[in-house]
């Protein structure tokens, strides 16, 4: 394939003007840019602002910072020198922590930043876990040779991985790398799993390993999404830059190098938007790979330079030679594009730890997309195999705001064979929730009251007007909030609850559910 002619005085000079001014090498204390992508929703990402700020060299005292803290909650900042390894690294105890001798572990609490300093920060076959946390920042730190085999062994072999209702974690000029593949004893360089939401990895180099990073462990692990993946360098990978399996990823002004066996692996219907990126000497870099659960992709104003592409077949899909559009993907954010020609400059003199943090600034060939409303639950194009879904129109205008079942749990009175509750609060109108019988009810839950005056019930392609009389329960105290017929929006009062029902008394058909929104 021949490669794409690029002037490279004028991109040089275009680039000198693209990079912003930051701290000198090594002298770190917030990026200069500041959070971006999907980690700035749900309430944003700050961290450890506006609490203590420690020194650690070793492993134990980054736990013994987190357990001295007055609660698990209290914001800190750890700045971390040296190198950190199994050999300083102890489990500590404390109220505030929940800590491990084999790992940086992160559990079970928030607001809290990890930022290299001085002469650098290296985490050296030691890798950093969180669990069951929120507002976690990440900076300027290098992880290397994490292993799940032989010895020692770190985090399932991630150098940083997420897992358990992990939301607003931002990851930013780290350089995370491995010696080999899942045969040498390593696995993934940057996992999600397991419900992990609002996430960015920006100005990361990523190289060196068999495995990228995946979002979702398996086929049915597709509560993670919302994650952003922009300006780093993915060089000398295998595959899985990254694996997506369900939930929304948006992937822009990333260099891609040497990538191996495949790349971007959109699959059991998750949606990617691919946007200003440029791939160079790889293989299948993007589509669905290695399964017959389709992915989708929004492709605009990449380069493929010496890109090979694979015939399709059953369990390989691959979007080139000609990579199309089969979705659209919304995005709440607003950002700002680097020209694709301008990439490799970019990510290099920016990407990874020790560079000063130094940022983009979107000059090289801007082009700005405009700024959207909350992330779309669905495809504005249909699925190429799923009839585009449609609903009753509503006697009330559609919600606005954020919609509050994104990242809270369900239950329900009983549910079909095949279907789950989990369905109605994973922005996907692709799944859904029907009851056993003909009614039933399903319902949304808060670990703490949350306000909600409004309710939007969306049909499953399929089975719109199947619905037909319901109840809104304040399943707190059995108050009925609003009664009628019919899906579609449905408002009452502004109420402070833990969990909402909605009862289907009848209905003409099985019903189907596919989403279940709350607004404020």
């Amino acid at each position: 394939m021949k490669r794409p002619v690029v002037l490279a005085a004028l991109a040089t000079a275009a680039v000198g003007a693209a990079i912003a001014l930051a701290l000198p090498t090594h002298q770190a204390s917030a990026a200069v840019g500041g959070v971006t992508g999907f980690a700035t929703q749900n309430g944003g990402t700050t961290g450890g602002a506006g609490g203590q700020t420690v020194r650690a060299s070793t492993g134990t005292a980054i736990h013994t910072a987190l357990c001295n803290r007055a609660s698990s909650s209290t914001p800190i900042i750890i700045e971390v020198s040296g190198t950190i390894n199994h050999g300083n690294t102890t489990k500590v105890s404390g109220d505030s922590c929940n800590t491990a001798a084999d790992k940086i572990e992160l559990k079970e609490i928030s607001n809290v930043t990890i930022i290299g300093v001085g002469g650098g920060a290296v985490f050296d076959q030691l890798g950093i876990h969180v669990r069951d946390s929120s507002n976690i920042i990440i900076q300027n730190v290098t992880v290397r040779n994490v292993k799940k085999s032989g010895s020692p062994t770190s985090n399932g072999g991630d150098a940083i991985g997420m897992e358990s209702t992990v939301r607003n974690v931002w990851v930013d000029h780290v350089t995370l790398e491995a010696s080999g593949g899942e045969s040498e004893g390593f696995d993934g360089l940057f996992d999600v799993k397991d419900n992990v939401q609002y996430v960015t990895l920006s100005y990361a180099i990523l190289r060196n390993s068999g495995r990228g990073g995946l979002i979702g462990s398996s086929e049915s692990d597709t509560s993670n999404g919302y994650i952003t993946f922009h300006h780093n360098l993915y060089e000398n990978i295998d595959s899985r830059t990254p694996l997506l399996r369900g939930g929304i990823a948006h992937i822009y002004n990333n260099h891609y190098v040497s990538l191996h066996e495949s790349g971007i692996n959109s699959r059991a219907g998750g949606r990617a938007k691919v946007d200003n990126n440029y791939f160079r000497d790889s293989k299948d870099v993007l589509g669905t790979f290695y399964t017959d659960q389709a992915g989708y992709w929004q492709v605009s104003g990449n380069i493929f330079d010496n890109v090979t592409w694979s015939a399709p077949g059953d369990d390989n899909q691959p979007a080139g030679p000609n990579p199309q559009s089969n979705t659209t993907v919304s995005i709440p954010y607003s950002y700002t594009l680097d020209g694709a020609s301008c990439v490799p400059s970019v990510v290099s003199q920016t990407a990874g730890a020790n560079k000063g943090l130094q940022v983009s600034n979107g000059n090289c060939v801007p082009q700005t997309p405009p700024t959207t409303g909350a992330p779309s639950p669905t495809p504005s194009t249909p699925r190429p195999t799923t009839p585009a879904p449609t609903t009753p129109a509503p006697t009330t205008p559609p919600p606005s705001g954020t919609n509050l079942s994104i990242g809270a749990g369900a239950d329900g009175s009983s549910k079909a064979s095949g279907t789950s509750y989990g369905n109605v609060r994973d922005g996907d109108m692709g799944t859904y929730w029907s009851p056993a019988g003909a009614t039933g009810s399903i319902s949304i839950k808060w670990g703490s009251a949350t306000r909600v005056s409004r309710i939007n019930i969306r049909e499953a392609a399929g089975a719109t007007g199947a619905i037909g009389s319901w109840r809104v329960v304040n399943a707190d105290n059995g108050a009925v909030l609003a009664t009628g017929s019919g899906a579609g929006v449905i408002t009452f009062a502004a109420t402070s609850l833990k969990k909402i029902t909605f009862e289907i008394t009848s209905s003409s058909a099985t019903p189907r559910v596919a989403e279940y929104e709350t607004y404020a």
